[in-house]
Order: C-alpha cells, then sequence, then structure tokens
C-alpha cells in the first residue's frame, strides 16, 4: 500500500506511514524505536508524544 502524501494530520502521528514516521523523528529530533515506544505510552497525539520524548531525554 503506497504511502497517502496529501494532507498531513499536524496533530496525529500515524506509524503506518513511513513518510509520517520519518518527519516526526526529525522534528521531534529522536529515533524511530523511542517514536515507537512513546506512541504506545502516551497515544498518537503528537504533542504528547513530543513533550514525553523531551521529559525522558534529559
Amino acid at each position: 500500500m503506497p504511502d497517502d502524501r496529501g494532507r498531513r494530520d499536524q496533530t496525529r502521528i500515524d506509524l503506518g506511514q513511513d513518510h509520517q514516521v520519518r518527519y516526526w523523528c526529525e522534528k521531534i529530533g529522536c529515533t524511530r524505536d523511542e517514536l515507537v515506544h512513546a506512541v504506545a505510552q502516551k497515544g498518537v497525539m503528537s504533542e504528547d508524544v513530543a513533550n514525553y520524548l523531551r521529559r525522558t531525554k534529559r
């Protein structure tokens, strides 16, 4: 199934879309594994994931 590169929802992280995973890893400054773990802990809302990663990377 090809990536849907239409309008990006800036509030949610879709781990099923490789281009979104790359985008969020670059934007947040984390690895794919860190992103996957954070989404498992906090859900798909990008702000929640970013805040979680900032707190845990100190």
